[in-house]
């Protein structure tokens, strides 16, 4: 199956640059270890968001087609991960677009949630849900995402996450926010209720309703099953080599991937420690394939240089013992640190974003998940499928790559 140039150009071409500041603080990584362990188990979630937890309505307004209410509450995950938000995001912010009048007695709502760069509701407003009033008479309600617009740091520039922990404060926000937006709309007397989401929005759809205890429609749109892909394999290589080139500063922080790894609990290494240097990078366990290890093994074997990558400070690279073994060179120190380096990104983003370890959302078979058949910006290649790990969803390919798609293909996630 071929990729679209278009992914792939638009990668070169991206603007924004990603985690500029690293891995974030070491601490705040163990607390959302902790912490995902909480949401990646529906019976113990589903108890973190009460039936009645308080949701705000700040405007009502009267329009031709529909009305539009807009409304705000405080992110749930400011009360079990104090501090780690950034102040701007502590309020979670909303709008509700419902028709006129319903075609029946119910009132169906389905939830967007927004992809990488989808600030305010414009977009999904004008492509999402005024068409879907149009169509179905069915209502919208749109979720702002943390770190975007109203919600963002002021430091931040545009959809640029300063550090690799705001993805993962992001998604457990965003899992704990649904569930009080989806508490509130039955409270309120809609239903029946779905998900849907583009790209980065349709994985934090899936985890949110993994953790959903009812059965609940589902159509993630140009996502896949891990996070992980984007940053380590394929041409996404290169933006995980860019991260690990960018910071001696998290090496500094993390100087010994493996120990750390250890301390958050990262089952991904058969060895943390080896006596022998060739053992230092044996395959991994369940986090990350043999198949995905070896491509990303592949891929960093095939890239020349590392030029100008990492410090190259002795103290930093001390996986392996000295004491009975010539020190490697200063290329391989290069080289092994790289790996190492990737390995530990893979395995920390599998580890908060892959749905294999969340729960399996209760009913399956109301799952549609719309792939682009040429996206070169998710690679599939390697990973888990989403039909292995929710049995019973349904797969359905359009033609075309993932930017293409989510710029001129709206008509058919509809």
């Amino acid at each position: 199956m071929g990729v679209s140039k278009l992914d792939i150009l638009y990668r070169r071409l991206l603007l924004t640059k990603l985690f500029i500041r690293g891995w974030g603080r070491p601490e705040d990584l163990k607390r959302l270890f902790e912490f995902r362990k909480m949401i990646g188990n529906r019976e113990r979630c589903q108890n973190l968001v009460s039936s009645d937890y308080p949701v705000h309505i700040d405007k009502v307004e009267e329009q031709s087609d529909c009305k539009i209410l807009d409304g705000h509450f405080v992110s749930p995950m400011a009360h079990y991960v104090p501090d780690i938000m950034p102040i701007e995001s502590v309020i979670a912010r909303f709008q509700l677009i419902v028709p006129k009048e319903w075609n029946s007695k119910y009132k169906p709502v389905c939830i967007h949630l927004a992809g990488t760069g989808d600030h305010h509701y414009w977009r999904r407003r004008t492509l999402m849900a005024r068409p879907m009033i149009k169509e179905a008479r069915m209502a919208s309600l749109l979720l702002e995402n943390p770190y975007y617009i109203l919600l963002k740091p002021k430091d931040q520039i545009r959809s640029s996450l300063k550090n690799v922990s705001d993805l993962f404060v992001m998604g457990g926000a965003l899992v704990l926010e649904s569930a009080a937006l989806l508490h509130w709309l039955e409270r309120e007397g809609y239903g029946p209720l779905g998900m849907t989401g583009i790209s980065m929005g349709g994985h934090m759809a899936s985890l949110a309703v993994s953790n959903w205890p009812k059965p609940m429609p589902l159509i993630p749109c140009l996502s896949w099953s891990t996070a992980s892909g984007v940053f380590t394999t394929t041409d996404s290589f290169k933006m995980g080599q860019e991260f690990v080139k960018r910071f001696p500063i998290s090496a500094d922080k993390l100087t010994n991937l493996n120990v750390v790894s250890r301390t958050l609990n990262l089952d991904m290494t058969d060895q943390v420690v080896s006596q022998n240097p060739s053992e230092c990078h044996k395959s991994s366990k369940t986090s990350i394939s043999a198949k995905s290890e070896r491509l990303l093994l592949e891929d960093t074997s095939k890239m020349e240089s590392f030029n100008q990558t990492l410090s190259t400070n002795k103290s930093n690279y001390t996986s392996c013992s000295p004491q009975s073994y010539h020190l490697p060179s200063k290329e391989q120190r290069r080289n092994n640190l790289q790996k190492e380096s990737l390995i530990f990104m893979k395995g920390v983003m599998d580890e908060c974003t892959h749905v294999a370890n969340f729960s399996v959302p209760v009913d399956p078979s109301l799952i549609i998940v719309v792939q682009a058949k040429e996206d070169a910006y998710i690679p599939r290649t390697g990973v888990r499928s989403l039909q292995e790990i929710w049995p019973g969803c349904e797969i359905r390919y359009l033609e075309g790559g993932h930017i293409s798609a989510y710029l001129f293909k709206q008509g058919l996630f509809r």
